[in-house]
């Protein structure tokens, strides 16, 4: 994991004996947290930590994602996004399946947009971009953090003809209601750009989480789709998962993490790596539970 590099080998000493005794991750994470360190940082690093602690030392350098998702207590369910096959057929579109992992479930998707609809986006969306926000964990407002350094745009559902035949096609493609997405958001990374891992679902143990589930509910999936070609970095990452996706054009990569029991699954931890050369474009959608009220 990319992550523990910043992390002082005494900070991993600490992690280790303290898990060793059997103090709770949550408890190390607020402990963390209380240090200054950011609490996505900290609650991936500590759940990693965690996983290690609990396969055979002969494993521990490289468990499987079978078994890392063995560990995390999550329970997959059938993925709403369709499990099989190798094409996707939604009101004008056949989307091409590229690439599918099942736990967590991942899949990266071609032909998800027409090379038209990506540069439409980027046209209407130039004008209206800023700094991209974050939640913040205590009081659930937005935040500007160093970690994410795009500027990004949204577009409400239905909001123009263009984005209303796209609400349609991707609530197809992931069988799921137009009504429960939130708003299409559009992202610019520069040279340099990039946002470290993180999670998109809202940390149940965070009190700034509070707000956004009473707006429908936890986020449960993601689709990020790429507007342009990036000629060097600039990949979406998975580090649990070893995965890395770079950005063409009109393609895409969705995965799930929030089963029926309210669970959420830390390893769909990801990340978009440094834009090396060029730009980045994407557009991201991100679905609830219930009926968005954002």
């Amino acid at each position: 994991m990319d992550k523990i590099a910043e992390l002082s080998p005494e900070w991993q000493s600490w992690l280790q004996d303290n898990l060793a005794r059997g103090c709770t991750p949550q408890s190390l994470v607020e402990v963390m947290v209380s240090h200054q360190f950011e609490p996505m940082f900290a609650n991936a690093i500590v759940f990693h930590f965690s996983a290690l602690r609990q396969v055979p030392a002969a494993q521990a350098s490289e468990p499987s994602a079978g078994q890392r998702a063995a560990q995390t207590g999550y329970q997959y369910e059938a993925p709403r996004l369709a499990p099989a096959g190798n094409t996707i057929q939604t009101h004008d579109l056949t989307v091409r399946v590229v690439t599918r992992i099942n736990k967590p479930y991942v899949v990266v998707l071609e032909n998800v947009l027409t090379a038209e609809e990506c540069d439409e986006m980027i046209r209407l969306s130039s004008d209206k971009l800023k700094r991209s926000m974050t939640v913040d964990p205590k009081t659930g407002g937005d935040a500007v953090i160093a970690d994410r350094t795009s500027y990004g745009a949204f577009f409400a559902i239905n909001e123009n003809p263009l984005i209303a035949n796209i609400d349609r096609r991707l609530a197809e493609l992931m069988s799921w209601p137009v009504e429960n997405g939130e708003g299409i958001q559009i992202l610019n990374y520069k040279v340099g750009g990039e946002y470290k891992p993180h999670f998109d679902y809202f940390p149940p143990s965070d009190e700034g989480s509070k707000v956004h589930l009473g707006q429908g509910g936890q986020r449960i999936s993601t689709l990020v789709m790429y507007l342009n070609d990036v000629p060097a970095g600039g990949e979406t990452i998975f580090p649990e998962l070893g995965l890395a996706v770079a950005p063409k054009k009109g393609s895409a990569v969705y995965f799930e993490y929030c089963n029926s029991l309210d669970q959420v699954d830390p390893l769909t931890l990801h990340g978009g790596n440094p834009v090396i050369e060029g730009e980045k474009w994407i557009a991201t959608k991100w679905l609830r539970q219930h009926r968005y009220g954002g």
